[in-house]
């Protein structure tokens, strides 16, 4: 079929809205701050074969692995047991994910009998159950010990919720009402898509559309051999560390070597570390979509978002590596701590080609405190809570304070917000003055936030990086501050938090955290 350019546009630009659209539902409609105030969700669309066509402006490391999932899905969910009004949901790591507490909604969109596309939210659920409150568990071993496993399941029959299915779910997490809420905003979110996708279908027809799906991954497969064209052939080494293997020990490496040849480009994490005893490891998914990320950051800004980016890369980890770890092991931190390290040893290996545009390393790591806090009525509030810290200095300017950078694109939760849902009072906000890396350009300052807890036996849950190993500065730059997380007890001791803890805190208690400053690029002049 032939497509004239300008009626390709308005479908291209018609599917990025309806991701954006299904991502605003969930915001409007979720019961959870972490959705409703932070946006800790993504959106996306895909063609009949799963092949990602659309996405919202979300979280990239979530929209990296929504390039995955319906593929994956439909490889254990044949196709022809797939229906109008189906909603199917599923939560596995080793089914094109990350990890469980992001919780994937699948709807199949039909124009009669003829399957065309797929609405997917992915929403990060507070609590999916396990042994922690927030489901984040330091000294876990195994899988099962993050929370509930769904494999995929239809959970909605033609547009009606099938409530054995849901009440089973809500049985084996905390917080169950929150939950309810968050899956029906993630209904809605896929229902609002499919009607969207009608109205396209009755203006155009499903053969145009479809047609416009292919010439969609062509074009970005066009991009992306141009943006790898502009790269001078040869292999690249990078490498960054994690600060340990999750209980303490020594710093874990991830590397990548990278060979450009013409248009085509491999990234090859072999050499990384072995998988790690803690909840760090992850899956091949997640180094694809920091790699995707790198180089649409770096190489190709107006690359459309779609599979046909991926035709000219591949991506290469190695069997028992930290990427590549096996089944059911512990991998609830890797979705935001090593998707980082991805990132960031593939920006090292582009320094000799690309350094005018790159940012030295800033506070990539998800930051994260969880405080579960039990009720009066023994129901369960979770709060989840990311920090962000100093940007790394460009080569035109000082890196700006407090944000999140790279694969991280989540709001924080406003204090107001604590206050009202929690029972914590925010004692401090403000930014940590002097903890960017000197340099020709400053790195940008880290943020200080102060807890005060007013409840007895509130579990809180840590899981940072950049406490042992700072963010680092580029071309003589020096590094940021370091990560840091203080207790001081009501009873007047104070001791440091490590990057994987849980403890209890109790009522007086003052939990301090210090996020890492940025690094500084160049070398600073007298």
């Amino acid at each position: 079929m032939k497509l004239d350019p300008v009626s390709l546009e308005v479908i291209r630009n018609g599917l990025t809205a309806i991701a954006e659209e299904m991502s605003s539902v969930v915001m409007r409609a979720a019961r959870s701050p972490l959705l409703r105030e932070a946006g800790d969700h993504s959106s996306a669309l895909t063609d009949g074969q799963g092949y990602l066509v659309a996405q919202g402006k979300d979280v990239p490391v979530h929209l990296g692995v929504l390039s995955f999932t319906v593929k994956e899905f439909l490889q254990h969910v044949g196709r022809e047991t797939l229906r109008p009004g189906d909603v199917w949901i599923l939560n596995l790591p080793e089914i094109g994910g990350n990890h469980l507490p992001d919780v994937k909604l699948i709807r199949p969109v039909f124009d009669g009998d003829t399957l065309y596309a797929f609405a997917i939210s992915l929403a990060h659920w507070a609590d999916i159950g396990g042994a922690a409150p927030g489901s984040y568990y330091a000294a876990a071993t195994d899988s099962w010990q993050e929370g509930l496993r769904i494999p995929p399941v239809r959970l909605v029959a033609g547009d009606a919720i099938d409530e054995e299915k849901m009440q089973f779910i809500l049985a084996n997490v905390r917080g169950a009402d929150e939950r309810r809420g968050d899956i029906l905003a993630q209904i809605s979110a896929t229902t609002v898509a499919a009607r969207r996708l009608g109205e396209l279908v009755k203006t155009y027809g499903t053969p145009f559309l479809q047609a416009s799906f292919a010439a969609i991954h062509d074009r970005a497969e066009r991009q992306m051999r141009d943006a790898i064209r502009a790269i001078p052939n040869g292999v690249y080494r990078g490498e960054d560390f994690m600060d340990d293997d999750g209980h303490g020990g020594a710093p874990v490496p991830v590397r990548v070597t990278v060979t450009i040849e013409d248009e085509t480009a491999i990234f090859d994490f072999s050499e990384s570390g072995d998988a790690v005893s803690g909840p760090l490891n992850t899956t091949p998914v997640i180094a694809s979509a920091g790699v995707f990320y790198v180089m649409k950051a770096l190489f190709g800004p107006d690359i459309q978002p779609s599979a046909g980016c991926y035709r000219p890369v591949e991506v290469i980890t190695r069997v028992g590596s930290i990427f590549q770890p096996g089944r059911m092991v512990p991998v609830v931190g890797g979705n935001h701590e090593t998707s980082q390290r991805v990132c960031d040893a593939v920006f090292r290996a582009f320094e000799p080609v690309a350094g005018p545009l790159l940012t030295a390393g800033g506070p990539t790591t998800a930051g994260l405190l969880i405080f579960g806090a039990q009720k009066a009525d023994g129901s369960w509030s979770t709060f989840y809570e990311v920090h962000g810290g100093g940007e790394g200095a460009r080569a035109d300017r000082d890196g700006m304070a407090a944000v999140r950078c790279h694969l991280a694109n989540v709001m924080n939760t406003p204090a107001e917000v604590v206050e009202s849902e929690y029972p914590f009072r925010v004692e401090v906000q403000g930014v940590r003055r002097g903890s960017g890396g000197k340099g020709r350009h400053q790195g940008g300052d880290g943020l200080v936030r102060h807890y005060r807890i007013l409840q007895d036996k509130v579990s809180l849950t840590t899981m940072y990086e950049r406490g042992v190993v700072p963010p680092y500065g580029l071309f003589g730059g020096e590094p940021g501050a370091l990560f840091q997380v203080t207790l001081s007890r009501a009873s007047g001791t104070t001791e440091a938090l490590r990057g994987k803890q849980n403890v209890i805190v109790n009522t007086g208690d003052l939990v301090m955290v210090e996020t890492c400053g940025g690094g500084g690029y160049g070398t600073a002049t007298a």
